[in-house]
């Protein structure tokens, strides 16, 4: 025997032995199932933008809703699972937080309206191309490392792009105003990606929560002025944004991506777009074409590839080193 613990049990009246599972069988267990979960997650996300358009709203209501039930969701489950309230933030935080907070909720209005003149999946791709952004903002403005093998990352994604938006070769008509957007959300995002990049971390999970907080509250007047929505299916869609697809997928996708590699990470970000695309050519026949489904590949790959950890061979102890893990 191996030295590992032993348990034995009786079957029919046999005596066996089995070796118990070891701390890395363990480990590969749980890095599975955080694997499901991250994916879990982005799939849920993935149908975010049919509920939007099913729902009939406009970009600020649908925003405010998706802050207001979020908020309720998220705090109902920090209660329900008995952990830390998630308002309460790491020392020396709280105006980052806020102002970080303020710039999701204006990338999420943003973004709700790219989809309403883009299209589900094509928004959602284009918005994709935002980690690879924050890599060369953090370069440009912290002196953080670029390699060249990352460098090179973002020069494919950015020709993902342009094949995926129809810029090259014969793709469908695309509005160049939801694309600009998408950018607008895409800056927003890396402004936020800046802003907490510092020493203190905050939780995942405590951040979404004042998103919600803070967008409840910004967009109340928005909805006092524009009106609430008819009583009806319109609410159901609306409510889901909230309790679904922020307070449900945000719980699995965060719970996941606490365990996963950042090259795992970043390469099961890409389901929720991947979902989207299936999505919006099932519900909505906006299928792409053969050259916009390459640059989706493409900009996937580069997603992956511009977040794998570096490694400089042949140094052995290089290979041998673990990757680092999502923060």
């Amino acid at each position: 025997m191996d030295g590992s613990r032993i348990i034995r049990f009786a079957k029919r009246g046999v005596l066996a032995t089995v070796p118990a599972m070891n701390a890395v069988d363990r480990s590969l267990v749980e890095d599975r199932a955080a694997a499901w979960r991250m994916a879990a997650g982005g799939a849920v996300l993935g149908t975010l933008g049919v509920f939007l358009l099913e729902s009939g709203s406009d970009a600020a209501s649908a925003a405010w809703f998706r802050c207001a039930f979020g908020l309720l969701a998220l705090t109902l489950w920090a209660w329900a699972t008995k952990r830390k309230p998630l308002w309460h933030l790491p020392a020396g935080t709280a105006v980052r937080v806020v102002v970080a907070a303020a710039l999701v909720v204006l990338s999420w209005v943003v973004f709700f309206a790219a989809i309403q003149h883009l299209s589900v999946g094509l928004a959602t791709v284009v918005f994709h191309v935002q980690p690879l952004c924050l890599m060369v903002a953090g370069a440009w403005w912290l002196g953080e490392p670029l390699p060249r093998e990352r460098l090179a990352a973002v020069v494919l994604a950015l020709g993902g792009l342009a094949l995926a938006t129809g810029l090259l070769g014969n793709g469908a008509a695309v509005s160049w105003w939801g694309v600009a957007l998408c950018g607008v959300a895409v800056v927003g995002q890396t402004a936020v990606g800046l802003l907490l990049r510092a020493r203190t971390p905050v939780p995942p999970l405590a951040l979404a929560w004042w998103q919600c907080a803070v967008g409840a509250l910004v967009l109340w007047p928005w909805l006092l002025w524009q009106g609430w929505p008819a009583w009806g299916p319109a609410w159901g869609w609306l409510a889901a944004l909230g309790v679904v697809h922020t307070g449900f997928a945000y719980v699995l996708i965060y719970g996941g991506m606490a365990r996963l590699t950042t090259s795992r990470t970043a390469l099961l970000q890409f389901v929720y777009p991947a979902v989207t695309l299936l999505a919006d050519a099932l519900v909505y026949q906006r299928w792409l074409s053969p050259a916009q489904l390459l640059g989706v590949a493409l900009m996937g790959f580069a997603l992956w590839w511009g977040a794998r950890p570096a490694f400089r061979l042949p140094a052995a102890s290089a290979a041998s080193r673990p990757p680092a893990r999502a923060p």
